[in-house]
């Protein structure tokens, strides 16, 4: 049986699987050496990859950056470099935040089941903020009539929770990923940038999903003017499969830990570094950020048709093909219906359709096909769960 792939590993294949030219690539670096260790000996993939990826950062001024194997280790590694650069020990994450695995990585995140539960204890010097979810509001306002509460908190968070004077940074997701593709109105992360360059503290932007041409921009942080993060974090998609992250950041921050205080064994690994150049050269080459933007207008189409059917479907989202669609018991009380979710999904992938789940409650579909997509299969896909939908409420008993 062929499936249908809407979830692209992840988020992990913008280009699509085993594209022929990172195919390519790779066999041509295996033929040439697998490994040095750029710590022993550097390589020519390496430094052409960091000077790609210093290119293509979205921030301003002199960059400098770091590969390793893993988001969650870019992650690590970015709170590293501000906790040296800042001298200070706090960090600043969000509900409904994901970054990882890794221990650093789960006190950043915010989702208990499955994987904060049994793990601790964390990383100390944490502090979770509220993020601007406008579907589930935290503080229960209307959107556009919110008064931006929690930004408010944030400054408040710092008479409360820590001195601002010792945080080094925050950390956030341009929309969140494991959360449910949570898009923040427009100009809530240049509030929170402004929050942090008055007070001394790092931003950081964690576009481990969102980069690499998935939300129509190269980088979710490329829809906003002059946000200018200190550091990004990239992963996923930059490998097209292979494991590869990359810590970017103004150069003055970067070189602020001591020498041989970043890196590892197999981090900017050469088969990896070459098909990261691949990746980035496909996507320029064939658009694949404004594919993108196609690709989520014809999905949105499909969703809220879908939703102005079944009460059950309470949001539909999207920024470019970033696209979820949250499954309610009520559109009132808007109680997670995660029920929902797994049957739509099940019948999905009996019919040759792959579809993965998201939310803290596991009550959001979330969509990332490859950009690489033909209308074709994107119609085709789009059918297989409009009838997977349309069958689970004729089960449910769902209103039409």
């Amino acid at each position: 049986m062929e499936y249908l792939d809407f979830a692209g590993g992840i988020g992990c294949l913008n280009v699509g699987h085993s594209h022929p030219e990172v195919v390519t690539a790779v066999k041509e670096q295996a033929e040439r050496f697998f490994h040095t260790c750029f710590h022993v000996a550097m390589n020519e993939p390496y430094l052409q990859l960091v000077e790609e990826l210093c290119r293509i950062a979205p921030m301003d001024g002199e960059k400098k950056a770091l590969l390793a194997n893993s988001g969650a280790e870019a992650v690590e590694n970015a709170i590293k470099v501000s906790r040296s650069y800042t001298n200070r020990c706090a960090v600043m994450a969000f509900d409904y935040a994901f970054h990882g695995r890794t221990n650093m990585g789960l006190a950043l995140t915010s989702k208990v089941h499955p994987y904060k539960a049994g793990f601790g204890p964390f990383v100390p010097e944490v502090y979770r903020l509220p993020f601007a979810n406008c579907y589930r509001c935290p503080f229960g306002q209307t959107y556009g009539d919110c008064g931006y509460q929690c930004v408010t908190a944030i400054i408040q968070a710092f008479d409360t929770y820590v001195d601002a004077n010792d945080v080094a940074a925050v950390i956030v997701e341009p929309v969140q990923g494991e959360g449910g593709f949570i898009v923040p109105p427009p100009d809530y992360l240049p509030k929170i940038r402004k929050i942090c360059a008055d007070r001394g503290i790092l931003f950081i932007v964690d576009e481990v999903q969102t980069g690499f041409g998935r939300t129509g921009k190269m980088f979710s942080t490329n829809h906003y003017t002059n946000l200018d993060p200190d550091i990004v974090v990239m992963a996923k998609s930059l490998g097209a499969g292979l494991p590869i992250s990359a810590v970017v950041g103004k150069a003055e921050i970067m070189d602020s830990t001591e020498v041989g205080g970043l890196g590892g064994t197999y981090g900017g690994n050469p088969l990896a570094a070459v098909a990261a150049l691949k990746v980035i050269e496909v996507i320029e080459r064939e658009g694949l950020a404004e594919r993108a933007v196609e690709i989520g207008r014809k999905m949105c189409a499909v969703l809220l048709e879908l939703q102005k059917r079944y009460p059950v479907i309470g949001d539909v989202r999207a920024q470019g093909a970033m696209v979820a669609m949250e499954f309610v018991k009520s559109r009132d009380t808007k109680e997670p219906y995660p029920e929902a979710v797994s049957a739509v999904s099940d019948k999905c992938l009996k019919n040759g359709l792959v579809t993965i789940k998201a939310g803290v409650y596991n009550n959001v579909m979330r969509f990332l096909m490859p950009l690489i997509i033909t209308d074709e299969d994107l119609e085709q896909g789009l059918q297989i769960l409009s009838d997977a939908v349309a069958e689970t409420a004729e089960e449910a008993g769902w209103t039409s």
